[in-house]
């Protein structure tokens, strides 16, 4: 508590180190950490415009622009606590290190980099105009340090921070990016599991409408299913149904199966909010397929934030919403202990289902992880540390998708504009129909008939929450010619402002991560996080605005490596280089890693990138062909 102290109150001079230790103290003692709530901006917390900040240059009012996107309450989860999304991704750890960072902003010039340590802004320092502006590390603790409990203890003195994914990079956009996330899992789980192209009068049950979570139930209509959500949170709930994302909301199990039944029957699309614990939907599943014989659900999946799970990330089933935030407050062991029990009841109601025909799996929130360390049945018997008895969406599903080069490439118009959004739009369907049109694989053109196929239902959904922004999955080819054509388009005044591309962390080279990311890495390293780290290195040195690096994701603290990037597009010659050469070792870098892994869909593709790109020269594996010559040299 001293050190905690201590720490806060260096950002400010010692003639009212008096009056905030009080404060500070208070706060640490009811929370746990100090959030400075006495720093929070009465300004309007929105993206404004880029010429609406005082910036010397445009690259900093972007950053700024997408820092406050980031803060947006109706893009942010806990914006008091600086809480983007997943329970815990903060932008910044208090509010002195936001007003820091948005004056240093302010006085950048192209001959400075803000430096980042964890959410504190170490300051400007001087660097060439090419390298970027700004450079961001989250949590990088030593590895024998990087445990739960140690994080607790070092979070509390404000000297680390979990930055999630795009909460601490200052790249989120909202659930959109999720929601399309989901809507190509959900149609490939069809593709696979069922065998069906279309959804229709097919269920999807799941759990979790907060955060990023809460683009499940818009992702089940745009993916053309009916899809049945539980949330404990009713605040959240009613966000979602307010914002249009739950078509119906319900506390009632009894109206919950009765609608699903009705929706399943005569094939109409419907996406309802259950206002439960996903444990007491799951089990009446079981009793309905017990007592009718009707197997009620084809796919299913959990998106709680179980990285987090014993400090409000999962509810136990035995409690009240209202009850199980006092336990965990009063008594943290039996609090664990009861979330321990419920989640072995989650996973025998889901196996009882799944022995009936309904496909499971796991969505990279460290569920499975968390049932196997709570003793539930989810083991798979002769399998390797990162697999359990279902299957990671990476392995069976997106892990192909990434090996091809596919991931969530993104874009934000600064201007504020909903024009500006539907110009890049419409030049992102005319670059991918003109790469179908110019022939591709067959892999590659469902790929790219999906994404189109988005970005007309996205226009018609309202996705956009926050900044005006669009997410798509796409490869090199794609993300470099959508990036040079929306440049130009910036040159030539038919975008009004500057425009910054990013991506999730969950793509293609950004993200090491054993039981996400990398769950299909089966040549031993997948627990290595060279990957991430190249790619942060990388990204710098080839023109990105700004890079960051995180210890910590969505499957948790300690378990997860992540490189991320902003790249601010000003039409300029200059920035139509950077993103050619940058965007297209984003990708090439996890491509050829996934290639020398042994994956058959990277090999394809990291080749036909070699034959397209001279410079390129990628290390190939070469096959065991005759698998019989190992065991024979090991059994000599």
């Amino acid at each position: 508590h001293w050190l905690a102290l201590q720490n806060a109150l260096r950002y400010f001079p010692p003639e009212v180190h008096k009056e905030l230790a009080l404060e500070f103290a208070e706060e640490l003692k009811l929370y746990g950490h100090i959030y400075m709530y006495r720093f929070c901006p009465e300004i309007e917390m929105r993206a404004y415009p880029t010429e609406e900040y005082p910036c010397k240059i445009k690259s900093a009012a972007a950053i700024m622009h997408m820092i406050m996107n980031n803060l947006d309450p109706s893009v942010a989860q806990f914006p008091q606590e600086l809480v983007t999304y997943g329970g815990n991704g903060q932008v910044f750890s208090n509010w002195a290190q936001f007003w820091l960072v948005m004056h240093y902003l302010s006085e950048m010039t192209e001959e400075q980099t803000l430096v980042m340590y964890s959410g504190h802004p170490l300051g400007l320092f001087p660097s060439p105009r090419y390298a970027p502006r700004l450079i961001i590390t989250n949590g990088m603790v030593i590895p024998n340090y990087s445990s739960r409990d140690e994080y607790e203890k070092m979070f509390a003195m404000g000297v680390t921070m979990y930055g999630q994914m795009t909460a601490g990079s200052y790249c989120y956009i909202g659930p959109q990016g999720i929601v399309h996330g989901t809507v190509l899992t959900v149609l490939n789980a069809g593709r696979r599991y069922l065998g069906v192209e279309d959804l229709a009068g097919r269920v999807f049950v799941t759990s979790g409408l907060g955060g990023m979570s809460g683009a499940q139930a818009k992702a089940a209509v745009i993916a053309g299913c009916v899809g049945i959500i539980a949330e404990v949170d009713e605040a959240a709930l009613l966000k979602r149904y307010r914002q249009g994302w739950l078509m119906e909301i319900t506390d009632s199990l009894d109206h919950c199966i009765a609608r699903l039944r009705d929706a399943r029957e005569n094939k109409i699309i419907l996406s309802l909010g259950y206002h439960g614990n996903v444990v007491d939907l799951w089990e009446r599943l079981v009793y309905e397929l017990d007592t009718t014989g009707e197997q009620l659900v084809d796919l299913g999946s959990d998106q709680t934030s179980c990285h987090n799970p014993f400090s409000g990330g999962y509810y136990p089933v035995q409690l009240s919403f209202e009850e199980a935030n006092q336990l965990m407050s009063t008594n943290p062991g039996r609090f664990r202990t009861l979330v321990q029990e419920s989640l072995r009841r989650q996973v025998a109601a889901i196996n009882r289902l799944s022995d009936k025909g309904m496909f499971f799996w796991d969505y990279g929130n460290a569920f499975l992880l968390e049932a196997q360390r709570a003793g539930a049945d989810v083991e798979k018997r002769g399998a390797n540390k990162t697999e359990f008895r279902y299957p990671s969406y990476v392995q069976h599903i997106m892990g192909d998708i990434f090996s091809l080069g596919f991931g969530p490439f993104r874009w934000v118009c600064t201007s504020g504009d909903p024009q500006d959004l539907a110009t890049t739009d419409l030049i992102a369907t005319s670059v991918l129909e003109d790469a179908i049109h110019q022939g591709v694989r067959a892999s590659v053109k469902q790929q790219y008939h999906d994404n189109i196929h988005w970005i007309r239902e996205a226009g018609k959904h309202s996705l956009v929450v926050g900044s005006q922004a669009r997410i798509l999955y796409s490869d090199q080819k794609g993300r470099v010619a959508i990036a040079v054509a929306i440049n130009r388009a910036i040159a030539e005044k038919r975008i009004k402002a500057l425009v910054v591309l990013s991506r999730d962390h969950h793509d293609v080279s950004g993200t090491d991560s054993p039981y996400r990311e990398t769950s299909n890495i089966y040549d031993g390293s997948a627990f290595c996080a060279d990957m991430a780290v190249q790619n942060f290195v990388g990204d710098a040195v080839r023109g990105a605005t700004w890079v960051s690096l995180h210890n910590g994701g969505g499957v948790g603290w300690g378990e997860v490596i992540n490189g991320g990037f902003g790249l601010v597009l000003d039409g300029s010659a200059e920035a139509e280089e950077q993103a050619k050469i940058m965007l297209s070792w984003d990708v090439s870098n996890g491509v050829a890693r996934r290639c020398w892994s042994g994956n058959s869909h990277a090999y394809e593709t990291i080749c036909q990138a070699m034959e397209e790109t001279g410079k390129l020269k990628v290390t190939l594996p070469h096959t065991v062909v005759d698998e019989s010559i190992l065991e024979q040299a090991l059994h000599r």
